[in-house]
């Protein structure tokens, strides 16, 4: 059966792959919003957010990275019309998962205050950090389950589901923030950055037990977990090896731009956070159309339809930059109210929009970048993919960060190590694309 990459199709996968994909950055952009906002130590208390914000997204991002194994291994096979092979897979993958989540839980909460003091929080900004991750750190677990599933559905060619959960999720941990951070008179007290914590943990959980039964429910795939290792469980590692060192490097760059931040002081650390969660939750809402490229790239390629692969990258790139534009265009119209709504200290501010415009213009920028990486994921194109973040990280990001720290221009100088890394990101992906496959095309 011929695969169909039109606009309507695509966009069937991609506006909930889109919905779906903010889940994460508005869990943290909620958390965010709603402590910026607090009566006692409000920039302490935001500062803090984004310092464990970024240790645990690093964990996720790591760790998460099965979602995309998953999501290539499954999708190829449905393109081959071989479903029923691979069916035994995802009950062994997220097994592989969850245990070592619990490692990484056991290992890292006794040294909460050893793991923030390395990002140079101190004083009453470590006291939080540690406060906070002490308790989100158990939702750990349950977000990588969930992101296993997702993996599921989307090599299935579906991503509605995983919209419905992340919909239900955020809108949860949104009524839990408020309720527990505010207190509610008479029946919740008021709890501050420990209540963001615990609703960001009830969220996950929620959203682990609504994607279990979903799975089970309305799919073909079965949780029972087999004896005999799937054939496809070397090649699953393989992918997440590399993954998992891609993303070590990728949270390289988060680690010194996060240090660098928070060295500057708590208004830097601050601006920075609200910075770099609206950075993220536009990468995510572009990465609809990359998730989109992500599950269709990898049936193509199962089917040898390379003349319909080099379509849909040239579809997804078009659709990707307007959305890219669109969302540049938004955010410049509402430029001087953003802000308030993460904080009223004006020396946050100053700093935060010192530096908005260079976010707002990266936009369309990584568009590009995004949906090929979506797509070399779909493909397997793993060690690929490791190789261009090691050397873009290495080679591009923290000699830019070096020097213009150097040259004093602070926040500027994080944004301006964003924007180059991510074209060194992009540029190689595309050239390995076209060398790849036009050539097929032609033949």
């Amino acid at each position: 059966m011929k695969t169909d990459i039109s606009f309507k199709y695509i966009n069937k996968l991609a506006i909930p792959a889109l919905i779906a994909g903010i889940a994460e950055p508005l869990l943290s952009i909620t958390d965010t919003a709603i402590i910026g906002n607090i009566n006692t130590n409000a920039t302490e208390s935001l500062a803090a957010v984004g310092i464990v914000g970024a240790f645990i997204s690093m964990l996720i991002w790591v760790f998460g990275q099965i979602r995309s194994a998953i999501s290539s291994i499954i999708s190829q096979y449905v393109g081959a019309n071989k479903l029923d092979e691979v069916k035994t897979l995802p009950a062994q993958a997220i097994a592989i998962v969850t245990i070592g989540s619990l490692l990484v839980l056991a290992i890292s909460y006794p040294f909460a205050q050893e793991i923030f003091q390395f990002y140079n929080a101190s004083e009453l900004v470590l006291d939080y950090c540690i406060t906070y991750f002490e308790i989100r750190i158990f939702g750990f677990p349950f977000s990588l389950f969930v992101f296993a599933i997702f993996g599921t559905f989307r090599g299935l060619q579906n991503t509605f589901y995983p919209m419905i959960i992340a919909i239900i999720g955020a809108l949860l941990n949104i009524v839990l923030d408020i309720a527990f951070v505010y207190g509610i008179e008479g029946f919740i007290p008021e709890m501050n950055i420990k209540g963001a914590a615990y609703a960001s943990v009830i969220s996950q959980m929620v959203m682990a037990l609504i994607a279990f039964f979903l799975l089970v429910k309305k799919t073909p795939i079965s949780l029972k977990l087999s004896i005999t290792l799937h054939k496809e469980i070397p090649n699953l590692l393989n992918m997440i090896g590399n993954l998992f060192i891609r993303t070590i490097a990728l949270n390289t760059a988060l680690y010194f731009a996060t240090s660098y931040a928070t060295s500057y002081g708590k208004e830097y650390i601050a601006a920075y956070t609200i910075g770099l969660n609206l950075w993220l939750l536009g990468a995510f809402m572009i990465d609809g159309y990359s998730s989109a490229g992500n599950i269709l790239s990898g049936k193509l390629l199962g089917a040898k339809d390379y003349n319909a692969l080099v379509e849909l990258s040239k579809k997804l790139t078009k659709y990707g930059i307007i959305s890219g534009l669109t969302i540049a265009l938004v955010a410049f119209i509402f430029y001087n109210s953003i802000g308030g709504v993460f904080t009223k200290d004006p020396l946050v501010l100053e700093q935060f929009y010192a530096v908005f415009w260079i976010l707002i213009l990266t936009q369309p920028i990584n568009v590009i970048t995004f949906i090929f990486d979506g797509m070399f994921k779909g493909m397997g194109e793993m060690k690929y993919l490791r190789n261009v973040l090691i050397l873009s990280t290495g080679l591009v990001f923290i000699p830019t960060l070096l020097l213009f720290d150097w040259l004093g221009y602070k926040l500027i100088a994080i944004w301006i190590a964003f924007t180059l890394w991510i074209m060194a990101r992009g540029i190689p992906l595309i050239f390995k694309f076209r060398k790849k496959f036009i050539p097929l095309v032609k033949s």
